[in-house]
């Protein structure tokens, strides 16, 4: 019988390892013994570990975005457009332009992707709401943003997520959904204005903005159907854009499925929601299983569970407390819901 390392006990060990053909047997061992005891990674340790500086701070995101999702990954500078459907909603991204104004010529950048544009739409949406106003000044608090979210200073993340920011700012977006027998529909630029940082070389091709306004179609829609995240769970899942998209999607549909009724999900439709890029039905349920691994280390009051046919969703609390949820007026106090 194995112990909790799943080790044999060391008199049976050393019985197979002087049995004729039992050489080897001592080095793997050592193997299994440096495996069992390898320290944590980084991602590891943040999907485990609390984050007391930052784990009663909330974020939002858009109730659309939580059932779509922007690429996963880089779709190259030749895809300027990008659309997902699922359920009731509906989500269009046509990448934009920005002004270089040393030449007075426009430069292309490319589609967001990736879980940077997830973490900066939830950071911007959480400041709108919280100063109750669509501008927002994110030089100083999208750095600090970003040390929380990801413990870094400055550098090459602040490079990437403004970066991010500059494809998010400048890209059309049309979010679309259901209300009964209604379509609603906005047709606009998510950051309608935005203040820009002047290169600093000619070498310097991008421009960063430093104040951002949200349309005030996209702040209207926001107030309405804006789904409460906590921060620190976000930042425990930054290196994962399916796991981002998956957290969101749990924290919006866990707490509305009927307490007597259980939700079945089939795999084709988690397939075409998570992961339409994926050629191989196997391929996917073998990264969705590994990430939902993820997200339930932080998200740990679901009630889900995974068989050959799908996901049974049951009713459960959602990883933000009723009380947390952000009031429209920043001068209102919190109140227990």
């Amino acid at each position: 019988m194995k112990n909790d390392l799943g080790l044999l006990p060391l008199g049976d060990i050393l019985k197979q390892a002087t049995a004729p053909g039992g050489k080897g047997v001592l080095s793997k061992l050592h193997g299994e013994l440096q495996a069992a005891t390898k320290p944590l990674t980084r991602v590891q340790n943040r999907l485990l570990e609390p984050c007391p500086e930052h784990d009663n701070e909330i974020c939002f995101q858009h109730s659309v975005l939580c059932q779509t999702g922007l690429p996963y990954r880089d779709p190259g500078e030749a895809i300027r457009h990008w659309q997902r459907t699922q359920g009731n909603a509906m989500l269009v991204v046509q990448a934009g332009e920005v002004l270089q104004p040393q030449t007075g010529t426009t430069i292309e950048v490319g589609l967001p992707w990736g879980p940077k544009p997830r973490l900066i739409l939830a950071h911007l949406n959480a400041e709108a709401l919280r100063l109750g106003s669509p501008e927002i000044a994110v030089q100083d608090s999208l750095s600090a943003f970003v040390k929380r979210i990801r413990g870094f200073d400055g550098g090459r993340e602040i490079r990437m997520f403004k970066d991010q920011l500059t494809r998010l700012s400048n890209a059309e977006i049309r979010l679309a959904f259901l209300q009964g027998d209604r379509l609603k529909q906005i047709n606009t630029h998510v950051v309608t204005g935005f203040e820009l940082w002047l290169p600093k070389d000619d070498r310097q091709r991008v421009l960063w903005p430093s104040t951002v306004r949200l349309s005030s179609e996209y702040f209207e829609s926001l107030k309405q159907h804006a789904v409460p995240l906590n921060e620190a769970d976000l930042g425990a899942l930054a290196h994962t854009a399916m796991g981002l998209d998956i957290y969101a999607w749990l924290a919006q549909r866990l707490h509305r499925i009927d307490p007597r009724k259980p939700a079945f999900i089939a795999w084709s439709n988690l397939k075409e929601q998570f992961g339409p890029d994926y050629r191989q039905m196997f391929n996917f349920k073998r990264e969705f299983r590994k990430t939902l691994v993820q997200v339930e280390r932080r998200y740990r009051t679901d009630r889900i569970e995974l068989d050959g046919r799908g996901m049974t969703a049951r009713n459960s609390p959602p990883p933000v407390d009723k009380r947390f949820m952000v009031i429209s007026n920043p001068t209102a106090k919190k109140t227990n819901a």
